[in-house]
């Protein structure tokens, strides 16, 4: 039997921190392993006979390192920040070690610490990190290749969030997100700076602005709060919601072609979705409500419409969706692989782009088009009878009731036929 390692959460008060039975642990080991200033902190703990070594930068080696000294018959503690579970080196040793050659000895979490110190109820706090590489200033428009792309996504869809920071990812870049995605105003933000430390200072609740403009001192932790929640409907928006161009009834997908197409779609909350002559923005910026832990990405050829698209995208506050000013199919080699495509204009393109869009869509997912003419509808037909996938058309008229006089009559929409293509999962996948 190998005696465990021992991950032991540590503060930054050190040895204070530690309850005896704990700090037991680190005065027996024979190999302690942790970050050169926490190392430092139990600098007068740590028997004299013992190796240190500094993980900064060698995480990887570490599971070698703990092997090594266990077949060596060594006790082994790992001194790892507040609880080594939520955002810490604990996770990555169990899976590479395994739960039986692990012991974790948890501590509080500065986040905890600092809900104290704020006297914020935190038990429906959603925790993220940017404690990692430098994510650089946020773009409006950006994708999950940026370092801050998953944090915003989780501060527009939560009431009360706690962010581990960095050097570099401070509290004044996360506040800039904020504003250039134009939603500061919803949020208010306090920050722990070196908690447990002798320069410890609570910056209570502050505007996103006054953040946004200054300086804390490190290590600190930042909480963002929501004071404004939006009435929008989870799904189905009203015609009206959406800024359009107007040279007869709107180029827009009505409200009702557009849930039929959405749930055709098959959306789950992490799809990547393609939307193809983006129009005014409705489907792909619902599609991006829906699928709040994926990406849309879009397509318009028309400029007007373009800064149409950019306005609904601000004033529906959605933050994962990247817009591009350009004729399909060009750029869309650059996207990453969809879950989802919509097509709602090609551009004479049709044929090209539906052999693109099933060559790449992921095995499993589903391509949808709405077409009002029957040119379009032949020709899409034809290439999906070419292909291996399995289809299906829905002709689709709408009829709104309009007032005349005292009563109401009702008034029929342009028939739409919905063509939905569902790309076949390979036997390689599982079925």
């Amino acid at each position: 039997m190998v005696e465990p390692c021992l991950v032991i959460g540590v503060l930054d008060n050190g040895v204070e921190g530690v309850p005896p039975a704990v700090l037991k642990g680190v005065q027996e080991a024979d190999l302690v392993i942790g970050g050169r200033r926490t190392l430092e902190l139990f600098r007068t703990v740590i028997r004299d006979d013992a190796e240190c070594r500094d993980l900064t930068g060698c995480l990887p080696q570490v599971p070698q390192w703990v092997v090594e000294a266990q077949q060596g018959h060594r006790r082994v503690a790992i001194l790892a920040s507040g609880d080594p579970l939520c955002h810490g080196v604990g996770g990555y040793l169990v899976e590479k070690l395994g739960r039986s050659s692990v012991l974790i000895l948890p501590n509080l979490s500065l986040i905890q610490v600092a809900c104290a110190r704020l006297k914020q109820p935190w038990q429906g706090l959603r925790i993220a990190s940017v404690h990692n590489r430098d994510a650089g200033e946020w773009s409006v428009g950006a994708g999950p290749e940026h370092g801050l792309h998953e944090l915003l996504q989780v501060l527009v869809r939560e009431k009360l969030v706690g962010v581990l920071t960095s050097p570099e990812n401070t509290p004044g870049r996360i506040a800039r997100m904020l504003l250039a995605e134009g939603v500061a105003g919803d949020f208010e933000i306090a920050v722990a700076e070196c908690l447990l430390q002798d320069g410890e200072c609570i910056h209570d609740w502050m505007d996103v602005t006054v953040v946004s403009q200054r300086g804390f001192a490190e290590p600190n932790v930042v909480l963002v709060r929501r004071c404004a929640v939006s009435r929008d409907a989870l799904f189905g928006l009203e015609d009206a919601r959406f800024d359009q161009r107007k040279p007869d009834k709107g180029l827009i997908t009505k409200r009702e072609v557009r849930a039929v197409s959405l749930a055709r779609m098959a959306l789950q909350r992490d799809s990547v979705v393609w939307d193809i002559g983006a129009g005014s923005g409705s489907v792909g910026l619902e599609a991006a409500r829906l699928c709040t832990q994926g990406h849309v990405y879009a397509i318009e050829k028309n400029t007007e419409d373009g800064a149409i698209i950019l306005r609904n995208r601000a004033s529906l506050q959605v933050t994962n969706y990247t817009l591009v000013q350009g004729k399909a199919p060009a750029g869309l080699a650059e996207w990453p692989d969809p879950d989802a495509v919509f097509i709602g204009g090609s551009g004479g393109e049709l044929r090209e782009l539906i052999q693109i869009c099933l060559a790449r869509l992921s095995p499993g997912g589903h391509l949808v088009m709405n077409f009002a003419t029957l040119e379009n509808l032949g020709t899409a037909l034809e290439c999906l009878a070419a292909s291996a996938t399995v289809w299906d058309v829905t002709q689709l008229q709408a009829a709104r009731s309009r007032p005349i006089l005292e009563m109401h009559r009702l008034q029929a929409e342009n028939p739409v036929w919905i063509l939905c293509a569902e790309k076949p999962v390979s036997e390689a996948g599982g079925v």
